[in-house]
């Protein structure tokens, strides 16, 4: 047997692509002689192509033992032992090949990548490094690279790696594939699009890169475009967990709650270990009025991890629904353990912060409720970066009036070079007074008589605040940044996690309690918001509230008012239907109109002035009566709304 021309043969069927017969001849010449080190190697090699791995570390060690010093030998071992996890021993591999040839470029690569593994990026990073020293248009270096930089998000480092890469092979679709990520990583989401596109022009069977291009364009809000490049990633990889997962979120934002449990369902099968589609399905069930089962899903999300700050939080919030609020408030107070400044923008159920304060509000504990709507407040839009900016254009109203209020807080001059007031931050003094705030001079008795007697319940209360509150809250509303809150018909919002929750607003919902035992009895305080008007752009259409009583007061001067006979409230002498959901009766103007219209309902005109509260029943359909206000920043109609108890037919 002539073993020299059986191997150029089996070397040849190697080169050519097959296996098979090079296979053949390799365990032809290993049968005539186990010790022959090309035969034994490159029979390895071709274990490893077939991923039959174990044996490949077995003809490979055979052929190492023969020549220890074989660099390409060394390098394959390497890699294979790379393949099985065996880390450190693939390490070693590398390191005793470097010391034979410390200018092979390829292991210096494979090694980078080993490190990576090993999660030593830094290491990682300088054997890359020593490699492109070596050979400078080395494209797979100069991707991984990039792939471990943005592991340790130096994002800008990592893309610039890609981009070297491209510039070296421009068709280098991995390279194009991970240039997408980081781009949208650094939120640049139409490049990454567009990267990504490359890819699948490349490949349209990537289906890791119809996944990602959906959630750069599920980021951009652009959810049904998401939908279609996750069903396109399902259907090359039906079993794919991330585009399942992403699925269902996208789903999730199309409101279109049961399809997104089912592709929650399928996740938790295929992954039964994913902390993040057990709480999304818990999100999901909640607002499918499923709670109990939603609490079942968060359990499961926090059994796996018991640092899930935002499950937490969910779960806080459903047992607050289910009417467990002790155990809503420890659930709040574990996720702030966890997450101290637990103030994200978009959580899938607000924040623990903003969700602890109203469950201290719900408990009578409304100034510790209100410093954790401040500390939110601060966090989010007092950050330098601001987490809760947009880049949604700005309102001519809203634009006017941080305008005014940029030229009151600088003393009526103009500051043309001053931040806008969304990107800023600042709260004038709103501490308790050391005297009442709810006027004690009132008569406070023949209210309560006229809230008892009246129906449907109105009561109006001239004279609500002492002066000093007054005083102090219109300081407050007039120089704190907190009118974030725009709606088209000419109004802005305050809210509490705008920071409208200052102590004194607290010692005013307290005291009204204890004032007025008999028109709010047990009922907490539920929540609490400001609206601020333009001069003669409209006012709040017609709707109801989700409350049990609403207190609605106003702090403008009179002088302001150019019709003091109107520019307050209309109140109907009808509640919203209990069977119309929360949209319904808050939010659909013409359905309220048409329904009591078509029962002759009867409205009550309550004309404006400073300092008037009007407390009545929160299912009453109101709405704000027509303004004509003078104009200028201080002339802006103020009016302060207080929430108190949840809507119920208890109420009725």
């Amino acid at each position: 047997m002539n073993l020299e021309l059986l191997y150029k043969q089996a070397v040849g069927f190697h080169q050519s692509g097959n296996l098979i017969e090079a296979e053949r001849l390799y365990m032809q010449i290993l049968a005539a002689g186990p010790f022959n080190f090309n035969a034994s190697y490159l029979l390895g090699v071709i274990r490893a192509q077939q991923e039959r791995n174990a044996e490949a570390l077995d003809l490979i060690g055979a052929a190492l033992k023969i020549n220890p010093n074989a660099v390409q030998a060394l390098n394959i071992h390497g890699l294979v032992l790379h393949a099985v996890r065996r880390f450190d021993e693939a390490l070693a591999n590398y390191d005793k090949a470097l010391e034979i040839r410390p200018d092979y470029a390829e292991v210096l690569n494979n090694r980078g990548i080993t490190l990576h593994a090993l999660k030593r990026p830094e290491a990682a990073v300088a054997s890359f490094d020593e490699a492109l020293a070596i050979k400078p248009d080395y494209a797979e270096a100069w991707n991984n690279r990039g792939v471990t930089l943005q592991t340790v998000k130096r994002f800008e480092e990592a893309l610039a790696s890609f981009d070297k890469a491209l510039a070296i092979r421009p068709n280098y679709a991995d390279a194009l594939y991970n240039r997408g990520i980081v781009l949208s990583d650094l939120k640049r989401s139409e490049e990454a699009l567009a990267s990504f596109d490359k890819v699948l022009m490349l490949k349209p069977d990537h289906a890791a890169a119809w996944n990602d291009q959906g959630s750069a364009l599920q980021s951009m809000k652009r959810f049904e475009e998401a939908l279609a490049n996750f069903n396109k990633a399902l259907a090359l990889k039906p079993n794919f967990v991330s585009a399942l997962y992403n699925r269902g979120v996208t789903l999730g934002d199309l409101e279109r709650l049961e399809e997104a449990l089912a592709d929650y369902d399928k996740v938790v099968v295929l992954k039964s270990d994913h902390a993040q589609a057990w709480n999304n399905r818990g999100v999901t069930l909640r607002s499918l009025k499923r709670s109990v089962e939603a609490l079942a899903a968060y359990d499961k999300a926090l059994a796996i991890r018991p640092d899930y700050a935002e499950a937490l939080n969910n779960r806080g919030i459903t047992l607050q629904e289910l009417g467990r609020s002790e155990a809503a408030l420890a659930s709040f107070d574990e996720a702030l353990a966890i997450k101290p400044d637990y103030a994200e923008a978009r959580i899938n159920l607000g924040n623990a912060l903003v969700n602890r304060g109203n469950a201290l509000l719900e408990h009578n504990r409304i100034e510790e409720g209100c410093a954790l709507f401040t500390r939110y407040a601060e966090l989010v839009h007092g950050a330098p970066t601001g987490i809760a900016r947009t880049n949604e254009p700005i309102l001519p109203h809203k634009a006017r009036h941080d305008q005014e209020q940029r030229d009151y807080l600088a003393g009526g001059k103009a500051l043309d070079d001053a931040p806008a007031i969304d990107n800023m931050f600042r709260l004038e003094s709103g501490n308790r007074l050391l005297i009442p705030a709810v006027n004690p001079d009132n008569d406070i008795v023949n209210i309560s008589e006229r809230w008892q007697k009246s129906k449907p319940q109105i009561v109006v209360i001239d004279h609500l605040l002492t002066n000093e509150a007054l005083d102090k809250l219109q300081r407050f509303c007039w120089g704190s940044t907190v009118w974030r809150k725009v709606y088209e018909d000419g109004y802005l919002g305050a809210l509490p996690e705008h920071g409208f929750a200052c102590p004194l607003l607290a010692q005013i919902a307290d005291e009204l309690r204890v004032t007025y035992p008999t028109i709010f009895g047990a009922h907490p305080l539920f929540y609490l918001w400001g609206f601020k008007y333009d001069s003669k752009l409209a006012g709040i259409k017609i709707h109801a509230d989700r409350a049990a009583i609403n207190v609605n007061f106003w702090i403008t001067p009179d002088e302001a008012n150019l019709d003091p006979e109107r520019g307050g409230l209309v109140i109907w002498d009808t509640a919203a239907p209990l069977d119309w959901e929360f949209s319904k009766y808050n939010g659909d103007e013409a359905a309220s109109r048409d329904f009591l219209s078509r029962i002759g309902a009867q409205s009550v005109i309550i004309p404006y002035r400073t300092n008037r509260a009007v407390i009545f029943d929160s299912d009453l359909f109101h709405e704000t009566d027509r303004i004509v206000f003078k104009d200028g920043y201080l002339n802006r109609r103020i009016n302060i709304t207080l929430l108190y108890g949840r809507r119920s037919p208890n109420n009725r």
